[in-house]
């Protein structure tokens, strides 16, 4: 009975010991004087967190439809997140783009104004309230799909601010898709304001890039629907001798598709981070 009795408390000990271990998962209620509202984030924190150290921070996007939480409860491994948050010892935030802003300052509705917040006002309150690096070396930011194109088009136009992007599934080009995902509503229609529809497409940025400046990665499934844009982007940017990674693996626009891409994104800002240091 004692043997017993002692293995259950060694069993219990051990669980304990991985819970403490574990990364902490925060919401963070953040206020967006550009919209005049507070805007949710989940903010994930190392196991080893704390205000001694400063950590590099990966923003993580989510798609048209999503929510900030999706990261954490989409991914069919829901702790696929916090464990990359522990291995490559990152914090991991994942903003709120309010269902389908498609991450740009809306020059239709003055409510929509996620550059803005994203990459200025969001990035100031995580560094406020947190112990990173306050630069662009220990910034990234990736997403899927228009979080995807969200993170390519903020980390193109704002290269002091992210050292490192990716894009996982990503709508790189809008033009294509005239009709969907609400992009109408926030650039007006493509009949009427095609140049709106140009300049905020990624692949009309990549004018903006110099060689080896921005670290660069983005993947597309084989039987996605983006599959033709994301593959056009790579050959507009090896026209322009942009250095980047782009992988094409088989699998459609799905959650088993990004939970496995995320982790080589991981990976990829993982390098970026250790190699700056």
């Amino acid at each position: 009975m004692r043997k017993i009795l002692l293995k259950i408390l060694v069993i219990a000990l051990v669980l304990i010991g991985l819970n403490a271990r574990a990364a902490i998962v925060d919401t963070a209620l953040t206020y967006s004087a550009a919209m005049h509202k507070n805007i949710k984030a989940v903010v994930v924190k190392p196991n080893d967190y704390n205000e001694g150290k400063k950590f590099p921070v990966l923003y993580l996007l989510h798609g048209a439809g999503g929510k900030y939480s999706d990261w954490v409860t989409n991914v069919p491994d829901k702790q696929t997140v916090q464990k990359l948050a522990d291995e490559y010892d990152m914090i991991i935030v994942c903003p709120d783009g309010n269902v389908t802003s498609w991450y740009f300052d809306s020059p239709v509705d003055p409510t929509y104004k996620y550059e803005t917040y994203i990459s200025s006002e969001l990035v100031n309150y995580i560094d406020e309230h947190y112990s990173t690096i306050k630069n662009r070396s220990g910034r990234a930011i990736t997403g899927l799909s228009m979080g995807g194109h969200g993170a390519l088009y903020l980390a193109f136009r704002h290269q002091d601010v992210y050292g490192a992007c990716g894009s996982m599934s990503g709508g790189v080009d809008l033009r294509p898709f005239p009709e969907n995902w609400d992009i109408a509503k926030r650039l007006g229609k493509y009949s009427e304001y095609p140049d709106r529809w140009e300049a905020n497409s990624v692949i009309n940025l990549t004018y903006l890039l110099t060689a080896n400046h921005l670290a660069i990665t983005f993947d597309c499934g084989s039987s996605d629907f983006f599959y033709q844009v994301n593959v056009n982007l790579h050959q507009k940017l090896l026209e322009r001798n942009i250095p980047h990674d782009f992988t094409v693996r088989p699998g459609g626009h799905s959650w088993d598709y990004w939970g496995n891409s995320i982790t080589y994104q991981a990976l990829f800002f993982s390098h970026f981070f250790n190699n700056i240091k």
